[in-house]
């Protein structure tokens, strides 16, 4: 059977305290895309942000983002009071990072200082603590250090270190704050979870496929990397130059030391995914081209021009996987430069892959693979990715030509070409589609979650509003008139 979802990350929810949340619009927005037939809730990583607000390059693989903290839940739980609820308080619009970054550390440690520690609490602690006790140390010691990246702390602080081990002891109230938050964080993620399992709608998520080089993952074990003998990178991640930038995009994670991880049956990597499913009921793993060949770039290069190609582990990373947890639901992102080992990989993997519209129309439509008369049913279809502009915005920035040339592969009979590049995807064969919330409202450039190569003004999109009654018609409508309508 086919079906249909909508991709719209938890920061881009509508909210009155900066940031989208796990509050009252996340449930309403459930309510909506059951109404409107869908079956699926994308979101991007709900993992921490750091420098430059990317959930792609968290100090964290496990862990949540307190900013999605419901701070309306907090108050009913008596941690928080109505005027500091108040005061917290933003204008509509795109997030703001920065002011967040100011005020919200200050108001979660007020609600902190009223928490008194429960026995769930405790459960929680124990049953995390194979991240949990390594992120909230490292979290710590980064607050200590003024948020400095680990590399310029002062020597000795290496994670299992004697002097590490003693500011454990005596920082015990910051570490235990750091926990409160996961703690809020994983009671309230089960708690929507749920209630959007309960309206027949799965949740999938999203792990990218590098650690940030600041990140408790490295900071715990950097002998999990590619790393010299005095523990520096030696090689970064990217891509080579491509469809979204002429120089390749220059990501600068460090790359796997994959001997390594394979000498621990890949422990590292089956914990990630143990997590993810435990928070998501579908798994996108970002730049799976990188399991079987990876672009490897000298540190310290300027572009990712320089990068040479590396062999990844292949399907054994994914054996071990499924002998520890399974039979899981994965989604592969295999974007980008294509090789006939990646396609042997999904297929001996089973995962599906993803197709999007926008890179459809170049070149031959008979040979094209991104045009929709080529999808297959193992595929999720996409109108476009978080890293792709809006539909409305693509096609605005197109030559009348091209323009021409894709008007010319799409539907006839709709009225705008947000619609059309939506009908397209609904009529293909892929089983299933998923637009960015952003072309159903038909939106333009301004509304783009992200641009890659670029640093700054990304992942600030968010909805002022909850979408109207007449737009989950309109999409109920198109899902049924393509069989794809959980209704």
């Amino acid at each position: 059977m086919k079906d249909c979802g909508v991709l719209l990350h938890i920061s881009s929810l509508p909210s009155p305290y900066g940031i989208g949340d796990l509050g009252k619009e996340a449930y309403e927005f459930a309510d909506f895309l059951h109404d409107a037939g869908q079956s699926y809730w994308q979101v991007l990583p709900t993992v921490p942000t750091s420098y430059g607000d990317s959930p792609y390059q968290s100090p964290s693989s496990f862990a949540g983002n307190p900013y999605f903290l419901d701070l309306r839940a907090l108050c009913r739980e008596g941690l928080l009071t109505e005027e500091e609820l108040q005061n917290a308080r933003m204008p509509l619009g795109k997030t703001d990072y920065g002011k967040l970054f100011e005020t919200r550390t200050a108001l979660l440690e007020k609600a902190y200082s009223r928490f008194s520690e429960t026995e769930e609490f405790y459960e929680f602690c124990k049953r995390n603590a194979y991240w949990l006790d390594s992120y909230a140390l490292f979290s710590e010691l980064k607050r200590y250090f003024s948020l400095r990246p680990h590399w310029e702390w002062e020597k000795g602080y290496d994670f299992g270190s004697k002097q590490t081990l003693q500011f454990e002891k005596e920082h015990g109230h910051g570490i235990k704050f750091v926990k409160f938050l996961q703690f809020e964080f994983e009671k309230q993620w089960r708690a929507l979870k749920s209630y959007v399992n309960s309206l027949g709608i799965k949740i999938i998520g999203d792990a990218p496929i590098y650690a940030a080089y600041d990140s408790a993952d490295f900071w715990e074990n950097p002998k999990r990397f590619t790393v010299d003998s005095c523990g520096k990178v030696t090689e970064v991640a990217g891509v080579p130059p491509d469809y979204f930038s002429e120089d390749g995009q220059l990501w600068g994670n460090p790359l796997y030391n994959w001997n390594e991880l394979a000498a621990c049956g890949y422990d590292y990597w089956v914990n990630r995914v143990r997590r993810s499913f435990e928070l998501y009921d579908v798994l996108r793993i970002d730049h799976f081209r990188g399991f079987c060949a990876y672009y490897a770039i000298p540190a310290g290069s300027a572009t990712a021009r320089e990068g040479v190609w590396r062999q990844g582990p292949g399907k054994a990373l994914f054996d071990a996987i499924e002998n520890a947890l399974g039979k899981t639901d994965i989604l592969a992102e295999d974007l980008g430069v294509d090789s006939p080992e990646l396609r042997e990989l999904l297929q001996d993997c089973g995962y599906p892959g993803m197709k999007v519209v926008q890179f459809g129309f170049g070149g031959s439509a008979k040979q094209n693979a991104h045009a929709v008369g080529n999808y297959s049913e193992n595929y999720f279809g996409y109108t476009g990715t978080h890293d792709n502009d809006t539909t409305l915005g693509w096609y605005s920035s197109l030559s009348a030509a091209e323009r021409k040339k894709v008007r010319a592969r799409l539907p006839k009979n709709c009225p705008d070409v947000s619609k059309a590049v939506i009908c397209a995807l609904f009529g293909s064969k892929v089983k299933t589609a998923v637009v960015p919330m952003q072309d159903w409202l038909r939106e333009g450039s301004e509304s783009r979650m992200n641009i890659p190569g670029t640093k700054e003004g990304n992942w600030q999109y968010r909805l002022k509003k909850m979408p109207s009654a007449s737009l989950c018609g309109e999409m109920l409508e198109t899902a049924k008139k393509f069989e794809r309508s959980a209704l």
